[in-house]
Formats: structure tokens, sequence, C-alpha cells
């Protein structure tokens, strides 16, 4: 009999050694998961006040820096595994405004607008473009392929040439050719994520 209880006992000592060792261990994780650095601007869905840029749709309304414009239409890019995205946008008065919206790998969002009439567009090629006052240096080229959504002027689907410029100063320079047409020459400028606020259509 007396063999049978030590070995209870014994069980019994092992089980509540476990269990301590068990929850001071869990302790000491919670304690440095406390004291790790930690991103004081992380949260689990970080675009829940702002709305999200990457599902932009036509009838969002987009809030830029005060100004209220509405999403036209929308190209959706691709060249080879980068894909990104351009919204046409108009406010009350028509002027219109392209938004692009791409990740690499983090979320970059710009505001692109036509030159005036006045302005004489120079042709893209060069390795710098003087404009203003300003030299734009060559950024990036390539040709990708788009898909329209609702109202942007263009095919349902068809190709695109395209060649950025950037100055000294964070201003862009932008050249479009859709489908073998002339280019096209923009303004650009990078936006903040607290630039853009997003209102969409239907929740």
């Amino acid at each position: 009999m007396l063999p049978i209880i030590v070995l209870v006992l014994v069980v019994v000592a092992v089980i509540v050694i476990v269990t301590l060792h068990g929850r001071r261990a869990r302790a000491q994780d919670a304690k440095r998961d406390e004291q790790s650095p930690k991103d004081p601007f992380a949260s689990g869905d970080q675009d829940a006040l702002r709305g999200d840029p990457r599902e932009l749709t036509a009838g969002d309304i987009v809030e830029i820096r005060g100004m209220s414009y509405t999403v036209r239409g929308t190209l959706r890019l691709s060249e080879g595994g980068w894909k990104w995205a351009e919204h046409l946008l108009d406010d009350a008065r028509g002027n219109q405004v392209w938004l692009s919206v791409e990740e690499d790998p983090d979320l970059i969002l710009s505001q692109w607008t036509d030159l005036t009439d006045e302005e004489e567009a120079p042709e893209p090629g060069p390795s710098k473009i003087e404009l203003d006052g300003r030299t734009f240096r060559s950024e990036e080229s390539g040709s990708a392929s788009f898909r329209s959504e609702a109202t942007t002027g263009l095919n349902e689907q068809g190709s695109v040439r395209y060649h950025d410029y950037e100055a000294g100063d964070g201003a862009m320079l932008g050249f479009e050719s859709f489908d073998g047409a002339e280019w096209e020459a923009t303004r650009g400028e990078e936006l903040n994520r607290y630039d853009v606020r997003i209102y969409p259509a239907s929740t």
C-alpha cells in the first residue's frame, strides 16, 4: 500500500512542478513582449479610419488635401509581376487628376495632372529634361498592359509605354503612350498617406 501512496505523491508533485514551470514561462514571455520595441503607429487595420486606396472603385469619393473628387474610372496595369492602379478623378468643376496607387513594397500614392495647353510638352527619351527651372532626370521606363474600368477614355484593354522623370525636390514628370498614340505628359507629386481619405460609394 505504501509504495502506491508514494507513487501517487510523486505523480502529483511532477504535475505541480510542470504546471508551475509552464505558468512561469508564459509570464516571462508576456513580460518580454511588453518590453520589446513596438511600432506606435502599427494597427491591425491601418486603413480603417481613412479608407484603403488599394480598394478604390468607380463612384468612390477621394479627398486629397481637403479637395474632394469622384472616381470616374480606373486603369489596372501590370508589367511582369509588378501591378499598380491609376484612378481618374474629377471634382465638381470638372477638373481632372490621376491618383496612382502602388506597393513597392510600401504603399506609394502620387497625384498627376496634365501639363497646361500653354506649356510646351517635352518629349521623353533623354537622360534629363529641363522644365520650369527644374532639371528632371530619367527615373524609370518600360511598357505594361492595362485593363480599363468604368470611364477612362481608353479601350477596355491595351498596352502603354511610360517614361518617368524626377527632380531633386521630389517633383515628377511622367509620359505615357497608350496603344501607340502620341505621348501624354503629366506633372506628378508624391502624397503622404494622410493626405488622402477615402469615402466608399457602398460599404
